[in-house]
This record gives C-alpha cells, sequence and structure tokens, in this order.
C-alpha cells in the first residue's frame, strides 16, 4: 500500500539544483506518464510523440511522482523567468526592436524596457557583490542596445 506523503521531498529548492534542460525532461517524462502517454518504466523518448505511444493503460503517477511534478513546474518557472533578461540581451544583439521583443514576452513595450532596465542595474549592484552575467563594459554595451525607453 502507497502511502500519502505528508511533506513533499522534492522540493524547488533540492531540485533547483538540475539543469533547466535535465528539470524540463524530467518534467516532460512525469506530464507524459500523467497523461498516459509513457508506459511505467518506459524511459525511451524517440517514440513518445507518436500517436501510437498512447497506451490503454493507466499510468498515474504515486503521490511521490506528482508532488515532484509539481516542484519541476515551480523550478522550470523559475529558470524560465531568470533567463528572460539574457533571452531580451540576445533579441537586442540580434536586431530586434522592444515593439517584437514585448510581442515575444506579451508584455507592452515599456515594461519589457523598464524590466531590462531593471535588471542592467541589478547586474551593476550583482558585480559590486562580486557576482553578475555582465561586467561594466556590458552593461554599458546592453544599455547602448536598448535605447531609449519606448512610448505606451
Amino acid at each position: 500500500m502507497t502511502t500519502t506523503p505528508e511533506v513533499a521531498t522534492n522540493t524547488p529548492e533540492v531540485l533547483e539544483e538540475f539543469s533547466l534542460v535535465t528539470a524540463v525532461t524530467r518534467l516532460d517524462f512525469l506530464a507524459r506518464r500523467n497523461n498516459h502517454v509513457v508506459p511505467v518504466g518506459h524511459d525511451a523518448t524517440d517514440d513518445d510523440d507518436s500517436w501510437g505511444a498512447i497506451k490503454d493503460s493507466t499510468t498515474t503517477l504515486d503521490a511521490e511522482e506528482a508532488l515532484e511534478l509539481l516542484a519541476l513546474g515551480e523550478v522550470v518557472a523559475r529558470k524560465a523567468h531568470a533567463g528572460r533578461p539574457e533571452g531580451v540581451l540576445a533579441a537586442l544583439r540580434g536586431g530586434a526592436g522592444w515593439a517584437a521583443i514585448a510581442a515575444a514576452l506579451d508584455v507592452p513595450p515599456p515594461y519589457a524596457w523598464d524590466e531590462f532596465a531593471d535588471w542592467l542595474a541589478e547586474q551593476d549592484a550583482a558585480r559590486e557583490r562580486g557576482e553578475g552575467l555582465l561586467d561594466a563594459d556590458g552593461v554599458t554595451a546592453a544599455r547602448r542596445l536598448a535605447g531609449d525607453r519606448p512610448r505606451d
């Protein structure tokens, strides 16, 4: 008999050590099992995207796996959100304008610009602590790429 865990052992803090790719892969595997796409004990992904892979048998998750699925969803969301400014910077470097960036984020252009400007300010503060993704020249270059704040 399977007992329901009172406290999740796989919390986002525990699972955050996974890379985004690893977390997404495991999340996808558990979600497919939960949706009856992958039979229990099946780790191969080469045929999982075909309709023939859907089985009639039940493959519901136990409580521990369901809690892991939930925690992994949170980890993926956090990591994806944390990577947003890097995506904006990549788009700017590639020549995208704020209207296109904002459309990709589904936010108004001024909001996208403000969020990116806030991240650049955080990079300055992080650099002073010996952390951060961008050095001073990188922040200056990113500010130049960002240009003036778009109008509403």
